[in-house]
């Protein structure tokens, strides 16, 4: 079977300059190793995903030279799999409902007025417990219509699933920590699923053997894998690439237009231009 590599890209704003070096990459990648190159639209985030941007997607990987597979999945019309997915994982005992605002976490972490552990992303870990409230307790708040998160019970699902791996490209084996990220949060009362559970689950059901993705994803794969353990799902091989930063050394970021492939392009930059700025091989 040929090696199959995805871009998958969210809707809430413009490619930028780092966008274009993930999708060339995994383009570049596919076409070298005779393999298939998928396009997805991580458009879960109905508040900011626009249909616009979904076209300007369309538009900039074409005028970069790429050409992907069709259909083009994209994970609005796909929310029963999630759902699927995170039945499953209640039914294991594993999932929770939790009711404080990233405000009110940042409120309980500072009340308790001693060092507390950060996530990789730089979020305070949940300092909750799913012993607060009692099964009645917390199904008469949901009644209620209470705003609420589903989280994993990380400490069971770590035991659940035990050691875990995986393999970056030109590493080897990279020992994962999901518990790092302590009781991650898969989905919401309004949002039936996360960035994490979604993607784990689009990945097996689209045959993907190769995720290519930015660095800043590396330890979002820790999670990744302990979600591919619980469900059962195959794991891919892993490549995270260098960032492309600003003069200030920050991640690019889609609000910041100077970056974006549009502008660029409406300035008389070439796709062998942009190859070059993203440190690739010109044809």
């Amino acid at each position: 079977m040929p090696p199959v590599f995805r871009f998958a890209p969210s809707p809430n704003g413009y490619l930028h300059l780092g966008h274009a070096r993930s999708a060339l990459l995994n383009a570049d990648l596919a076409r070298a190793s005779g393999g298939r190159l998928l396009l997805r639209i991580e458009d879960i985030d109905i508040a900011r995903c626009r249909p616009a941007y979904v076209q300007a997607i369309y538009e900039d990987l074409r005028w970069l030279g790429l050409a992907w597979e069709q259909p083009v999945r994209r994970q609005s019309e796909h929310m029963t799999a999630y759902r699927d997915a995170l039945d499953r994982l209640e039914a294991m005992g594993l999932v929770y409902p939790a009711f404080e605002s990233r405000r009110e976490v940042a409120h309980m972490v500072a009340s308790r007025g001693e060092a507390w552990p950060f996530d990789p992303d730089g979020a305070p870990i949940y300092p909750g417990s799913i012993d607060a409230m009692t099964d009645s307790e917390r199904a008469a708040l949901i009644a209620t219509g209470a705003p609420f998160a589903l989280r994993l019970d990380m400490v069971a699902a770590r035991a659940r699933a035990g050691d875990l791996f995986w393999i970056e490209h030109d590493v080897g084996r990279v020992m994962a920590k999901p518990e790092d990220w302590g009781d991650v949060i898969l989905a919401r009362r309004d949002t039936p699923t996360s960035y994490h559970l979604a993607v784990v689950i689009d990945d097996a059901l689209q045959g993907v053997t190769h995720v290519v993705r930015g660095r800043d994803l590396y330890w979002s794969t820790s999670v990744h894998r302990l979600l591919q353990a619980l469900l059962d799902l195959p794991q891919p091989h892993y490549r995270h690439h260098d960032l492309v930063l600003d003069d200030t050394g920050h991640k690019l970021s889609k609000s910041t237009d100077a970056t974006a492939l549009r502008v660029l392009r409406a300035r008389g930059v070439t796709p062998a231009d942009i190859r070059r700025r993203v440190t690739l091989p010109v044809d």
